[in-house]
């Protein structure tokens, strides 16, 4: 993980970074917030920001996106008061560390803001099969496909790639082509020149160049445009790239891993993809099954969330109930590892007693899972079911404006994601600066806006 720490060096901002070291982040350190977007700018990148919170973050956040650089940003500070606090998180923060520090506070937010935390674990032959081919193929400069439905863990796998790789050591870079509009996604990928169009104020490296030397994660490539794979299949054969307005190749030697969850030669039998881009990809292929083709999976999954969450929420571990494992287990999961991960966090919040009970356990729209919440129509088979389905969000969306259906599909999708703004924000297909504007606009109107669920002391205000 890359900390970049913005402040002055103060002995209790040193000790921070002395701990945030000690938890195997890399840290660099500039004093402004203008030096600090330059750095990322400069293509010197970051997976968290720790700043001081007498630094103006709004203008450090807002200097970020204008040059379309997210990168997380928890505010810290001696002698804070909760006014300060506040401020930070509502100007963009999405934690506050209060120093001096603590040592468990500190791997708290390092893990749920930068979210590294993500291993391998499988049990089910079928996902160990495809493990092991993974190792195989760990250690050489092949470029793979990975693919698979939405919430397999295809990232994970990515990373996992890179982490036995030779290039383990050098950065890994992820672009989620899916979450940037084709008209900026030139510029993410491969840089621009200043004065290379309206707003490039300063030369920006991109994508290509931070990973140089280690992996690049094209993330959900189907969805990128036809007219830009041509120039990725250059920078893939040529092992060069053109800046956006640059008038000279930049060698790069970065390896490439892509996904997507859907099939690609059918896309290119209709043209949204080209076939020789295609085989310079796929050069190895791991399809990741589906969580309710490895049902071996769903419980071991379960107990590590479960450990996950009760450390970050700061509650006792406890055990799932064999009933509870019998509905994990029964249970289709038609959001795959993403939804089992959601289901279980909230199940640590809500168990009582000393198991985690099949009551605990909650789908996003809060029905238990029980049989009387899905099986009942599973039994009917597949139509019956969505029948169900489609009948009663239908029934729950009648009589709504559409600005309560904005509102509501906002806080449902915040909610959703643990209170993750950035994440909320691309499945919503909006900008997170419309989205803190909605939900600034929802705050003033006395809505209780979901803050970030990491367990630190930064929930209840309404952060934007």
């Amino acid at each position: 993980m890359r900390l970049l720490v913005v402040g002055r060096l103060s002995g209790q901002l040193a000790t921070a970074v002395k701990m945030a070291m000690a938890h195997g982040a890399k840290v660099s350190h500039v004093e402004r917030g203008d030096q600090a977007t330059e750095q990322l700018r400069r293509g010197q990148g970051a997976d968290l920001l720790m700043v001081d919170y007498r630094v103006d973050i709004a203008a450090l956040i807002a200097a970020n996106e204008n040059e379309r650089i997210h990168v997380p940003v928890v505010a810290c500070g001696v002698d804070a008061d909760a006014t300060d606090a506040a401020n930070a998180i509502r100007a963009g923060a999405k934690e506050f560390i209060p120093l001096p520090p603590e040592a468990d506070l500190i791997a708290a937010v390092l893990s749920a803001v930068a979210d590294d935390e993500r291993p391998l674990i499988s049990a089910d032959p079928s996902m160990k099969h495809v493990i092991q081919l993974a190792d195989q193929v760990a250690r050489s400069e092949a470029s793979i496909l990975i693919t698979g439905e939405s919430g397999v863990g295809k990232e994970v796998m990515a990373r996992y790639l890179h982490a036995g790789s030779k290039r383990s050591e050098r950065p890994f870079i992820s672009v989620n082509c899916a979450a940037i509009p084709d008209n900026l996604l030139e510029s993410e990928l491969f840089g621009h020149e200043k004065g290379a169009f309206t707003g490039a104020m300063a030369r920006r490296i991109g994508k290509f160049e931070e990973a140089d030397g280690g992996t690049l994660l094209l993330d959900e490539i189907s969805e990128m445009d036809v007219r830009l794979q041509a120039k990725l299949l250059r920078a893939i054969q040529e092992r060069v790239i053109d800046r956006v307005g640059g008038t000279k190749p930049v060698p790069v030697n970065i390896r490439i891993i892509a996904t997507s969850n859907r099939d690609l030669a059918k896309s290119v039998a209709e043209g949204t993809f080209r076939e020789d881009l295609l085989y310079r990809l796929n050069v190895v292929n791991l399809r990741l099954p589906a969580l309710r083709e490895r049902p071996g999976d769903i419980a071991v999954l379960a107990d590590h969330f479960v450990k996950k969450y009760a450390a970050a929420n700061g509650v006792p571990v406890r055990p799932i109930s064999v009933d509870a494992k019998r509905a994990l287990v029964s249970h289709r999961w038609n959001g795959n590892v993403r939804e089992l991960e959601n289901a279980m966090h909230r199940a640590v919040l809500l168990a009582v007693g000393p198991e985690i009970d099949v009551d605990a356990i909650r789908l996003p729209d809060g029905q238990p899972l029980t049989a009387g919440s899905f099986g009942a129509a599973h039994d009917a088979g597949p139509a019956a079911h969505a029948a169900h389905t489609a009948d009663a969000v239908t029934r729950a969306h009648v009589g709504q404006t559409v600005a309560q259906m904005e509102k509501t599909l906002i806080l449902d999708t915040l909610s959703h994601c643990l209170g993750n703004r950035t994440h909320a924000a691309n499945i919503l297909g909006i900008s997170i600066r419309t989205l803190r504007n909605k939900l600034n606009e929802y705050a003033d109107e006395g809505t209780s806006i979901p803050a970030p669920q990491s367990g630190v002391a930064a929930a209840g205000y309404a952060a934007a």
